[in-house]
């Protein structure tokens, strides 16, 4: 393949990723549990995944640096998990996840042409910007509203997006080490900490496996799904082009949100959404 159809099948991947993650932000608020949903999620997709990083462990001799980069990388997940299973419980899907996916697509451009010796053009910045600020309205935030409850769920969607951002260029750097299936499974591990104790309840893992059980499996499949996808492309380009380009899965997010889940302020969030998927657009067509 050459340039164009590497960066081509790298942008297809990057906006299936985005889907998956979206609708499994959609199942997840959907769930009676956020914790034991999360945990129930990841345990199924540990056993389909383990006996792989297992094995390429074993066979592989890797240098102090990549196992301090494993290491980083599940210390940042566990963070993650606990600070996304609170923003869900606090927000709306259609407020908080675009606050979770809109602060990487801020930092991790910058981060990549200032760090990672990344390149982006004039049009693939006004396209950055675009979506930063579609994201930002699409997230209902007013920054005079005195009321504490209103300001949780931003600030906790916030700091989710600021891990999202930290495990996005660190996992950069471990795939140089590392295949995306073991990768995925050593984020897993850390994930999957957070949520020990919940599913140590078996009253509420049988609770919520009753009622959620088909979900937690399609959770399980899309969830580790989404980001080879975008591992994968990661390794066909430029991390500062891809990562906006993923959240086009804040539209769709948007979409289940106000469509299935009935959240308030839809025809806003609707008509915000069509600045990041411009915003998108500019990014693919330019760079």
């Amino acid at each position: 393949m050459n340039v164009d159809q590497l960066l081509f099948l790298s942008l297809l991947l990057v906006i299936g990723s985005g889907l998956l993650n979206a609708i499994c932000g959609y199942l997840t608020k959907k769930s009676m549990n956020k914790g034991v949903f999360l945990g129930s999620m990841i345990v199924v997709a540990s056993v389909l995944l383990t006996p792989h990083l297992l094995m390429e462990l074993v066979r592989s001799d890797l240098p102090a640096k990549a196992y301090a980069l494993l290491a980083l990388s599940m210390m940042i997940q566990v963070m993650n998990g606990y600070l996304l299973s609170k923003a869900y419980m606090l927000g709306d899907l259609s407020q908080v996840y675009p606050i979770m996916r809109g602060t990487g697509v801020i930092l991790i451009p910058i981060i990549g042409v200032l760090f990672l010796g990344e390149t982006l053009s004039l049009w693939g910045w006004a396209g950055v910007a675009g979506i930063a600020c579609g994201i930002f309205m699409l997230s209902g935030w007013n920054p005079r509203a005195r009321d504490h409850l209103t300001l949780r769920p931003v600030l906790a969607a916030f700091q989710v997006g600021l891990c999202i951002t930290c495990y996005t260029i660190v996992d950069k750097m471990a795939l140089a080490y590392i295949s995306p299936l073991s990768l995925l499974q050593i984020g897993n591990f850390g994930f999957l900490l957070v949520f020990l104790r919940p599913l140590c309840k078996w009253g509420l893992v049988r609770q919520e496996w009753s009622v959620n059980w088909k979900f937690i499996l399609i959770a399980a499949l899309f969830s580790p799904a989404s980001y080879l996808l975008f591992l994968i492309a990661m390794d066909m380009a430029p991390v500062s082009r891809l990562a906006p380009i993923r959240e086009i899965g804040t539209v769709f997010a948007t979409l289940l949100g106000v469509w299935l889940l009935k959240e308030k302020q839809g025809w806003r969030r609707l008509v915000t959404s069509v600045m990041i998927a411009t915003g998108i657009v500019i990014i693919g067509l330019s760079g």
